[in-house]
């Protein structure tokens, strides 16, 4: 197995915080380095444990999907190597796992694009119907496709809490029409465009959250991570059925693990078995194989 990252330690650029994954670095006043570490998250704890390699599969997919979706909007790519902003004796930590990219005024909301019931979408239909408001047709089935992929955003949460499911008139209070508008179609665009290519390659894209900023000019861009494992729900194509939830190359071996330990689902999380580690690092390295091969 790959050294795995837990937390990058660059010391040449200021550290402006860390998130779940990501640690981000100022690059000048208008460009941010994001370093994709190797850890994981349960139950929306940060477990001990990192998955070796799972940073440089994040990057290496979330780079593949903006050159082949930039056609569609500006995005937050600059093109300069983060090996090239950082000292010498910190390049193995950026090297694979890091981008340097234009620094933007992000959109406080999630913007999640659902083709499938899964998940809370799934739970939201069982108790009343619908999804952030969009009045879904009776009797559809856990994993069910929808009759068109929808918009269904998220507020975003505090650290360490769950996203919350919002109807489009929060969007429209936080950015304006105009702008809410933009993000639910190009939203629903770039989700309709790869969920046709990963088709090709046996994968189905069940949903997928996608981040926006703007610029100083107002212009919006996509922006951080984009259709990995951490931000979709990638199903096996010939592991899919209505009615279950079907397997997906993501975290699952480790919630599953999780799931059978006496733990309260607060830190500390329980210590990966090397198994539980390996088994979870060859599922992410499968999307990214399937993916761009």
């Amino acid at each position: 197995m790959t050294t795995a990252l837990h937390q990058s330690t660059i010391k040449s650029l200021p550290l402006l915080g860390r998130g779940k994954v990501r640690d981000m670095y100022a690059v000048g006043d208008d460009k941010l380095l994001i370093v994709a570490s190797d850890r994981i998250s349960a139950f929306d704890v940060i477990l001990d444990d990192p998955i070796p390699g799972k940073g440089q599969v994040l990057t290496e997919l979330t780079e593949f999907w903006l050159r082949k979706l930039g056609h569609l909007i500006p995005t937050h790519v600059t093109g300069i190597r983060p090996e090239d902003v950082v000292a010498a004796d910190e390049v193995d930590q950026v090297r694979g796992r890091a981008m340097v990219v234009k620094r933007l005024k992000p959109v406080l909301v999630e913007a999640v694009a659902r083709g499938y019931l899964i998940g809370s979408g799934w739970k939201d239909y069982q108790a009343t119907g619908a999804v952030c408001g969009i009045e879904l047709p009776a009797g559809l089935k856990q994993a069910g496709k929808l009759p068109q992929p929808i918009f269904t955003p998220a507020a975003k949460a505090e650290f360490g809490t769950h996203d919350e499911n919002v109807d489009f008139g929060h969007v429209v209070k936080e950015v304006g029409q105009a702008t809410a508008e933009k993000i639910r179609d190009i939203t629903l665009k770039l989700y309709a465009e790869a969920a046709a290519f990963a088709a090709t390659k046996g994968i189905m894209i069940a949903d997928t959250k996608f981040e926006f900023g703007l610029d100083d000019k107002g212009e919006l861009h996509l922006m951080d991570e984009v259709l990995t494992p951490d931000s979709s729900r990638f199903w096996p194509a010939d592991g899919y059925r209505e009615g279950i939830s079907p397997p997906s190359f993501d975290k699952q071996f480790v919630r599953d693990w999780l799931e059978t330990q006496p733990w309260g689902k607060t830190p500390p999380a329980p210590r990966l078995p090397k198994d539980v580690l390996e088994k979870t690092a060859a599922k992410y390295r499968e999307a990214l194989d399937r993916l761009t091969a």
